[in-house]
């Protein structure tokens, strides 16, 4: 069984956008109560998600406005918090925060209690508990068995996200094996020689965001303008994520189509993007240069392609192997030599030992692709070790490797 997301936009009525907005802020307050509870008496009185729910249960008895909400969706969100805690307690996240309005306006049903019907080709209706029948934009069939219903907001208005159940047999993952290089000025380069860039569309929209930015910071804080001007920079913010998503998306199904293994380096974006701002007693150098690359990194969105291109991999019986990122920029895909000097600049790589020559991303994605190994892989497959066969060097990755 693998789980599948299918995500829709709503279009719901003036009457349904009120109750949604309700729905959304009743969910909000609930979690974030329930986190200032546990954050408060947790220790001594060891509270969970059976306690809080009998106290919600008494909160919705003496509050009207909150027994309006539906009790599933509140529910919900104190699961969604003991999964917070668990998972903060595993090591596995950091310590929950509290949810904020304009960035967590979500709720979920149960899958049971959800029903949708199709209207026409390109409409179909969900029913939600004490919101009726909404209508949304059925762009694709869904598949499975329904789990749950998340309904959110975002910039370019609600969406409906179906989480669903299918059956899957996972078919034999084709023979070869490709080396993916995320880069800057190049978005994707394979080792089979193609370089991938994203739309064109995406330079055009932040064009047209730059511009809003400034007309937001010439209105006054706190005015209707204001507001409205940067509602326009959150849909064009929006606009480009979709994009980036998109683009994603297909390049991922493509190389799950025609490999069995994807090769990435093991980068550490957090470590990367962080600031160079430095402290007051020692300041550091060069903070807008390196706050300008920091914001063309994470634009990038390196890690979300490396989610996609997992599950699309696994979903085909293939893998993602990952191999250290230290010196692939540096090292010749002909001879194996590393040197510093042979990367002449951004595009270029000149080998200053036997003057192998190649674009520098494509020359970088060769060499990820050597360094996995399959008589080095582990026993799960998924992890490259960080050694390389063909020149016996020890490749660990140190504290800040330098891709």
């Amino acid at each position: 069984m693998i789980a599948r997301g299918f995500r829709f936009k709503l279009d719901p009525t003036p009457e349904q956008d009120a109750l949604l907005r309700q729905f959304a802020g009743v969910c909000r307050l609930v979690y974030n109560l329930a986190l200032e509870q546990r954050a408060t008496w947790d220790r001594k009185h060891r509270i969970g998600y059976v306690g809080q729910a009998a106290e919600l249960t008494r909160l919705r008895a003496e509050f009207d406005w909150i027994r309006a909400v539906y009790v599933s969706c509140q529910q919900q969100a104190l699961r969604d918090l003991d999964q917070a805690f668990q998972n903060f307690f595993a090591g596995r996240a950091s310590y929950p925060q509290p949810r904020k309005r304009g960035l967590n306006d979500s709720f979920r049903f149960p899958g049971r209690e959800v029903e949708t019907k199709r209207l026409n080709a390109k409409w179909s209706a969900v029913r939600l508990p004490k919101l009726g029948w909404v209508k949304f934009r059925d762009t694709r069939p869904m598949q499975g068995t329904l789990k749950n219903a998340t309904v959110s907001l975002d910039a370019t208005g609600w969406h409906v996200s179906f989480a669903r159940e299918i059956a899957h047999d996972a078919r034999a993952p084709c023979p070869g094996r490709v080396g993916i290089d995320r880069g800057v000025a190049t978005a994707l380069a394979l080792s089979t020689g193609e370089m991938l860039r994203f739309p064109e569309t995406l330079e055009r929209i932040e064009l047209h965001k730059r511009k809003a930015q400034k007309v937001v910071a010439r209105r006054k804080r706190g005015s209707n303008r204001r507001r409205r001007a940067q509602a326009r920079v959150s849909r064009l913010q929006a606009r480009q994520a979709r994009i980036r998503r998109d683009f994603h998306h297909r390049v991922a199904l493509d190389i799950a189509r025609r490999f069995g293994v994807a090769v990435l380096e093991d980068l550490n974006t957090r470590g990367m993007t962080a600031s160079a701002r430095g402290t007051v007693d020692e300041p550091g150098r060069k903070v807008r240069q390196k706050a300008g690359l920091n914001r063309v990194i994470l634009n990038a969105s390196w890690h979300q392609f490396a989610t996609i291109l997992a599950y699309k991999m696994e979903e085909r019986g293939g893998q993602v192997v990952t191999v250290p990122a230290r010196f692939t920029s540096q090292t010749c895909a002909a001879c194996d030599v590393v040197d510093a000097r042979s990367r002449e600049s951004q595009a270029r790589f000149v080998c200053v030992s036997c003057g192998h020559t190649d674009h520098a991303d494509i020359n970088a994605a060769i060499v990820i692709k050597r360094r996995a190994n399959s008589a080095l892989l582990d026993v799960e497959g998924l992890h490259q070790r960080p050694y390389e066969a063909s020149t016996g060097r020890d490749l660990t990755v140190s504290e800040n490797p330098r891709p």
